[in-house]
This record gives C-alpha cells, sequence and structure tokens, in this order.
C-alpha cells in the first residue's frame, strides 16, 4: 500500500495488519497535539490480533534466541507500515522518554480505566497490549466508541490478586513480585495475571496462556 497515505481508510489499514496478526485497537483523531509528532492529524492504537499472534510472532526472524525479539519484530513490521503510509511509527518501549500509550488509549473510544486501574480494552478485556501506534499526517475515519464493558460487571479483577497487590488502590509491584516467588505464585507465573484472566471479557478473546507465560517470566526476570 505504498503511497496511499493521503487515502488509507482504516480498512485498508487493518488489512494490511491483519498479515502479521496484527489490527488497530482504537484511535483518536488530532491537531496540533504536543504529545505527538508535528503534523499528526490521526493516532492508530496497534496490538494482538487473536487468534493466531502468538505463533506468527514466533515463526518470524526476531525469534532467534536474542534479545527483546517482540520489541524488534514490532519496529519492524510496523515501522514499515508507518513509512507506507507517510507517517510514523510510535512504540510503547525505548524510553525514555516514553510515550504516553495508557493517556492514548483512554482517547480511543474503545480503552477505558478498569477498577483496578488497568486498561480494559471493549472486545480483548484486561488482556489488551501495544505493540506500537501510527501517527498518520491524514484523517482516518474511525469506528464509533464502544460501550464500557464494566458497567454491569461485578468486577471480579478487584478481589482475584492473591498476593492483594493489584486493586483499586493501584499497583504494589514489589508485593507481586515477592509472590511470583513463592510456589503459590506459579499460576500466575505459568498462565499469566489472575487479575487479567478474572476478567470476563479476557475469558472469551483467544490470548494463548503460553503467551502470557513468556511475558510473565520477562516481567519476573527483571527484578
Amino acid at each position: 500500500m505504498s503511497g496511499q497515505g493521503a487515502d488509507a481508510a482504516l480498512s485498508d489499514i487493518d488489512a494490511a495488519l491483519a498479515q502479521h496478526q496484527l489490527e488497530v485497537l482504537g484511535g483518536f483523531h488530532a491537531t496540533d497535539d504536543a504529545t505527538l509528532p508535528r503534523g499528526t492529524r490521526t493516532l492508530l492504537l496497534i496490538g494482538p490480533r487473536e487468534p493466531g499472534f502468538w505463533p506468527h510472532l514466533q515463526a518470524q526472524p526476531e525469534w532467534d534466541g536474542t534479545p527483546d525479539p517482540i520489541d524488534r519484530w514490532s519496529r519492524r513490521v510496523i515501522g514499515r507500515l508507518a513509512c507506507d503510509l507517510g507517517g510514523k511509527a510510535l512504540f510503547p518501549f525505548g524510553g525514555p522518554p516514553h510515550h504516553p500509550f495508557y493517556q492514548w488509549a483512554l482517547r480511543s473510544g474503545q480503552v477505558w480505566a478498569s477498577p483496578v486501574r488497568l486498561l480494559v480494552h471493549a472486545s480483548q478485556g484486561l488482556m489488551v497490549s501495544f505493540r506500537g501506534a501510527l501517527a498518520l499526517k491524514d484523517p482516518v475515519a474511525l469506528p464509533p466508541p464502544a460501550q464500557y464493558p464494566c458497567d454491569d460487571c461485578p468486577a471480579p479483577c478487584k478481589a482475584a490478586c492473591p498476593a492483594g497487590a493489584l486493586t483499586v488502590a493501584g499497583y504494589d509491584v514489589p508485593a507481586c513480585r515477592a509472590h511470583l516467588d513463592r510456589p503459590e505464585g506459579q499460576p500466575c507465573l505459568t498462565a499469566g495475571c489472575l487479575v487479567r484472566r478474572a476478567c470476563p471479557v479476557s475469558q472469551g478473546y483467544a490470548r494463548l496462556p503460553e503467551q502470557s507465560a513468556w511475558h510473565m517470566s520477562r516481567f519476573h526476570k527483571a527484578e
């Protein structure tokens, strides 16, 4: 789709992303936004498309046993698409300074702060994650805002953390890591955070436990 920046529709962009098991998770229009590259008119948030993201990723050349395979793959794939669209790729890693992905997500109409403050997505729940963003110089028509999924939810996320590390009061990172050090922390390490898994929307999202385990192991090793 090289050279189509001004004419690209959201469906065209999503079709290009689908080839890499990625999708648009939300976006917003902007004018003279100090958090974005100069001239940005549309920001699109990009994340994994399920089912199939994890096996696709593991088949990529970046999955070579060297550090940061997902970040390196994200830079290559999203960076190339940004160039094709005449825009700029932005990433939630590689700082400081860090881009305000949390605040950007809240502007998208598809993502909100959950009862435990983690971001919750309309279709991915608490499993939502961003691999990057596309800052485009032209307006792209966006879907209408989705419905906040926590309105009629009993919020099992609020009591799901066995260590009491992730609650309505926020995230106690030392308590979380201390729990992962103990035998009773193995369910979080091997299948993903129990709070994220407790979300009813997350339970309908086809993210593999192996992917969550990989990320949890990296988080744990980063102590």
